[in-house]
């Protein structure tokens, strides 16, 4: 990013009327999630528009926030969850790009159409979702995985072997989830309780880490993690590693991923064009083979990879509760549990 930049302020101090929008015609950058925009596509974007695509990766949502909080973030597309792209919009950090007009929008499957994250439905379009849990290795661990309990109180054979999310985005709900403790309370009482379970779990915690988890839980260096349901089919199903992704009965953590503008992003016409092309039914379908997470908008299941019997991890079987954005009240609650927690 930091040749883009450059180029960009040459630009800025040569003719407006000629160099500027040169700069901009023909590229898009992008801030993803790690591994989450297909190759394949982007490849086949452009060489059908001539437009140049980088792809840079986040893997948190708060560290995406901070630096579109920054500003000049440098990017024309991100993809936050969806309770990050309420925070976003109400922080005016987001263009109102006329999402709900587009092409695009008439592929999205009526059930995540005018969320509540996005009410009006133009800040964005739905990439993929799917939910947040805890996957074990059954090389290393043999018993049940019906219940958050395994994770947040390990029995023996796992002390020392699990491993946490370094950001409290998910774990927190998921411990809510197992505590019977409403997302985003505001009562200190019930953030303690929360609090209490963790600094309880933290002697058997190897690492609070949000890289490199597929290497980590593959490989036998922990013998369960916080992760995600299809980083988890993708890695039993590509590696043959021998994981499973559990499903306590507490219930998963939700969560929806959405192309979204930053404001003030200087590709705004290309970033549309882009969200189109990965809307087309074939386009959105290659992309949900490679990405492995549930698609929000309409593919041909005839050329899908996925389905109940050979990827269970996308079709669960026990509750599957959204994240929520919380008040500043609650979300400060949450801060402070989580620093306690890392102190």
């Amino acid at each position: 990013m930091t040749t883009k930049i450059a180029a960009l302020a040459m630009a800025g101090a040569m003719s407006l009327a000629f160099s500027a929008p040169a700069v901009a015609e023909g590229s898009l950058a992008i801030y993803a999630w790690a591994d989450s925009i297909s190759p394949e596509m982007v490849t086949k974007f452009e060489k059908e528009t001539g437009i140049k695509i980088t792809v840079d990766a986040f893997s948190s949502n708060e560290d995406l926030l901070t630096k579109l909080q920054a500003g000049s973030s440098g990017y024309d597309i991100v993809t936050p969850s969806q309770h990050f792209v309420k925070i976003m919009i109400d922080s005016g950090l987001l263009e109102d790009f006329g999402a709900s007009s587009m092409a695009a929008y008439s592929q999205v499957l009526p059930d995540w159409q005018k969320p509540w994250w996005d009410a009006t439905g133009n800040h964005s379009i739905p990439l993929a979702f799917g939910n947040a849990g805890y996957t074990v290795n059954r090389d290393l661990y043999k018993g049940p995985v019906d219940s958050w309990k395994i994770y947040f109180e390990p029995p023996a054979e796992l002390r020392g072997k699990i491993a946490s999310l370094a950001q409290p985005d998910e774990v927190i709900p998921a411990a809510e989830n197992y505590l019977g403790i409403k997302y985003c309370s505001e009562d200190p009482q019930e953030m303690k309780r929360v609090l209490d379970l963790l600094l309880a779990q933290k002697p058997f915690v190897a690492a609070y880490s949000s890289d490199n988890i597929e290497n980590r839980i593959g490989s036998g260096e922990v013998a369960a993690h916080f992760w995600w349901d299809g980083n988890t089919m993708r890695l039993r199903r590509n590696d043959k590693a021998n994981v499973e992704y559990a499903m306590p009965k507490e219930g998963l953590v939700g969560w929806l991923d959405s192309y979204v503008v930053p404001k003030g992003a200087a590709n705004i016409e290309n970033a549309k064009k882009f969200i189109d092309f990965m809307t087309q039914i074939d386009n959105a379908t290659a992309q949900y083979n490679y990405y492995g997470h549930s698609s929000p908008v309409k593919i041909d299941e005839s050329k899908a990879l996925y389905n109940k019997e050979n990827a269970p991890e996308l079709f669960p079987t026990v509750p599957v509760k959204m994240g929520q954005a919380c008040s500043p009240a609650a979300q400060e609650l949450v801060t402070k549990v989580w620093t306690q927690l890392l102190q």
